[in-house]
Order: structure tokens, then C-alpha cells, then sequence
């Protein structure tokens, strides 16, 4: 039990001033001293194995969550306060709604997770590095007690991201420096919601909270595709279902509507990113490939200016074009969505039931990577 951050999601959701929020996240929560004490005193013992640089890093995560908890008081507590925003009493009463749905109907697990509320001053609770070769679409790996190696490094500190991002950049790595808004302790703590996604729409709030939980659910060390592929499964299953549930059918042909478009434009920079693959498995001078490189992300470019046509020009995914394009920026979305509709044909195969379902990832989970990632493409393929 020792605090840092790992994964958080970050591209692509359908929201033109956010970017994906939340990701797996392995650290305390403050609802007990004991466990604060045990987490300080574990981290400590391992950073006296770490150097410096190590000493530096799970230190500001512990600074940040421990922070990040002082902020956070119980939604319940806030719903009873007269001085509660009534807007955000709503909202918050929404969070709970969402909740006991989580439970009772989707079968994710019972804890105090997102019955508390963090009010913050900023708008994403993390920034995520990640990084690829200069000539790879595969990201840069970051191991760490417990929960193994994932693609992704976080910090509380915007600058400490950019920092850590331009020491990548100065040895030679594309560089995505992306926003987390939410985290997720793996079931470890009681997660609180931060306020950095209160405000977004329903669905996406919806989403998260389900996406986040479905970490608790399950969780693979060292296979950052296999858990956001199931959680990202596990989400888009659960806002159909709750919008069904409550016999809204504009929210539920609107979130399709949306569903729709991010599924075509995680397809366009999937297909930008296989071409890419392809430009780097071959035998080339490097000034060569900067070249067809260089060429692909203005084809990238050039498609998602298709796909805004086709939309009737919804401009949902403009802000993740306002940043330098690279390897790293397409190896997120892989990480995220690539193996997602493998999962759902396991969902199928277990005739919709999210119970069989997940027995049969946690069975999947079991296998040695290579195997599972043999079965993950052999379901992809049906």
C-alpha cells in the first residue's frame, strides 16, 4: 500500500474542453489514520531502496493524494448543507443514483467508492506522460510495486508532468503530456469524486464512474491494454443499460449518437497509427521515415476533416488536434480502445450476463500474457 499514480485515461472522449478523465491509479485514501500511517511507513521502506529521482516522484504522490483527500468531504454531508450549490446538490444526488446502479445492476463492488466529493481549483486531478521511440508506436514502460509495469506515468503537478516529459522529449522520445480528471485506487480505498468531472456531461459522468469501478472489479498487473479495454467494455455496456433502466430514450439515442462518432474517430487515428507501424517495421533512413511520418499526421489530419464533414461538422474532437500529434498521443488511444470489442464479444458469448462475464475475464486473466493476448486476438477477429 504505497502511493502513485499510474495509468489515467486521456484523448479521446467526446467533449471539447476535456479530455478522457480517470485510469488506475494505486494510492490512500485518508479515511483512516492507521491506513495513512501503514502507506507512509511502506513508502518510506521502499524509497530507501529508490534513488533520488524515485524519492521525488512517490513523494509528490503521496503529498497529492493526501491533499487531494483533505478536500473531500461525504456527498451526503454536502446534500444535508444549506450552503450546497443546489445545481450541485443535483448532481450529487445523480452520483449516488449512479452508484447503487453500479451495484445492483451492473455488479461492480460494494464500497464507499464516489460517496464522497473532492471540490478542487484546477482542472484535472493528474497529468499523465507517456512516450514512445521516436520510430514506435509501442509506449515506454514504467514498473512499480504491486500493481507491475504500465504505460503511463502521473503526476499532481502539471509543471513536475512537463518537466519529467521534456527530459523524455531531450533523449529522443515522442512525448503526450494528458489530463486525468478522475483516478481510481483498484479497490484498495474509497475513491472520492473529484469536481473536475462533475460538470461533464451525463453519460461521461455515467461512464467514468462505471469505468472506474470496473478497475476494482478486476485488475491484471503489467497489461494496461487488458484493464482499459475492460473497463472501457464494462462503461459502454453500463450507460446503455442505465439510460434503459430509467426509460430515457433521448439520452439513450444521444449518447448512441455520440458512441457512434467516437467510435469513427478511435477507428481514424487506429488506422493512423497501424499506418505508422508499417512505416517503422520497414528498413529506412531515419530522415525517410520523418518524412512518411511527418506525411501520416497530416493524413491524419486531413481524415478527421472528412469525418467532421460526415458529423455535419460537430467539432467534439477539435481539441485533441490543438496539440502536437505524435506517437505517443496515438499510443494512449490504443492502450484504451484497441481490444475493446473483444470484450464485448466475450460479453456476448456470456449471453449478456456481466456475472458470467466477468468470470470469464477473470479466467482470461489467469492465462500467461502471451496467451491471453492470443485469445484477446482471436475474439477481436469474430
Amino acid at each position: 500500500m504505497f502511493c502513485f499514480i499510474s495509468p489515467g485515461k486521456s484523448g479521446y472522449r467526446s467533449q471539447s474542453h476535456n479530455h478522457l478523465g480517470g485510469g488506475p491509479y494505486f494510492c490512500a485514501n485518508s479515511g483512516s489514520v492507521r491506513r495513512m500511517l501503514v502507506l507512509s511507513g511502506l513508502v518510506m521502506s521502499l524509497l530507501l531502496l529508490s534513488g533520488c529521482e524515485s524519492l521525488g516522484y512517490y513523494y509528490q504522490s503521496v503529498q497529492g493524494h493526501l491533499s487531494l483527500m483533505h478536500q473531500s468531504r461525504p456527498i451526503k454531508q454536502l446534500l444535508q448543507d444549506k450552503d450546497t450549490d443546489p445545481d450541485l446538490k443535483q448532481k450529487l444526488k445523480l452520483v449516488l443514483e449512479v452508484r447503487e446502479f453500479a451495484t445492483a445492476h451492473l455488479g461492480l463492488p460494494v464500497n464507499e467508492s464516489y460517496h464522497s466529493f473532492a471540490a478542487l481549483d484546477r482542472k484535472a486531478v493528474v497529468w499523465n506522460v507517456v512516450a514512445t521511440p521516436e520510430f514506435s508506436v509501442a509506449p515506454k514502460q514504467w514498473c512499480y510495486p504491486v500493481i507491475g509495469c504500465a504505460s503511463y506515468r502521473g503526476y499532481f503537478s502539471l509543471e513536475q508532468a512537463r518537466q519529467y516529459g521534456n527530459g523524455l522529449r531531450r533523449d529522443g522520445l515522442d512525448v503526450a503530456v494528458e489530463p486525468a480528471a478522475a483516478y481510481s485506487t483498484l479497490g484498495w480505498f474509497d475513491d472520492p469524486l473529484p469536481s473536475t468531472i462533475i460538470n461533464w456531461p451525463q453519460s461521461q459522468l455515467v461512464g467514468l464512474i462505471f469505468h472506474e469501478l470496473a478497475h476494482q472489479q478486476l485488475y491484471v498487473a503489467d497489461d494496461s491494454a487488458f484493464n482499459e479495454a475492460f473497463a472501457s467494455a464494462v462503461e459502454q455496456v453500463g450507460v446503455g443499460r442505465w439510460y434503459s433502466a430509467r426509460n430515457d430514450s433521448a439520452g439513450l439515442n444521444q449518447w448512441r449518437q455520440r458512441q457512434r462518432r467516437k467510435q469513427e474517430f478511435i477507428h481514424l487515428l487506429l488506422q493512423s497509427r497501424e499506418h505508422l507501424q508499417q512505416i517503422y517495421v520497414k528498413s529506412q533512413q531515419p530522415a525517410e521515415m520523418r518524412r512518411q511520418k511527418a506525411d501520416a499526421f497530416v493524413a491524419l489530419r486531413d481524415g478527421y476533416l472528412k469525418l467532421k464533414r460526415g458529423w455535419g461538422g460537430y467539432s467534439g474532437y477539435d481539441h485533441w488536434f490543438k496539440q502536437e500529434l505524435n506517437n505517443a498521443r496515438l499510443a494512449s488511444v490504443a492502450t484504451y480502445a484497441r481490444l475493446v470489442p473483444a470484450f464485448l464479444v466475450l460479453l456476448e458469448q456470456s449471453g449478456g450476463d456481466l456475472g458470467g462475464f466477468y468470470q470469464a475475464c477473470e479466467k482470461l486473466a489467469e492465462l500467461p500474457l502471451p496467451q491471453r493476448r492470443s485469445k484477446l486476438q482471436e475474439l477481436l477477429r469474430q
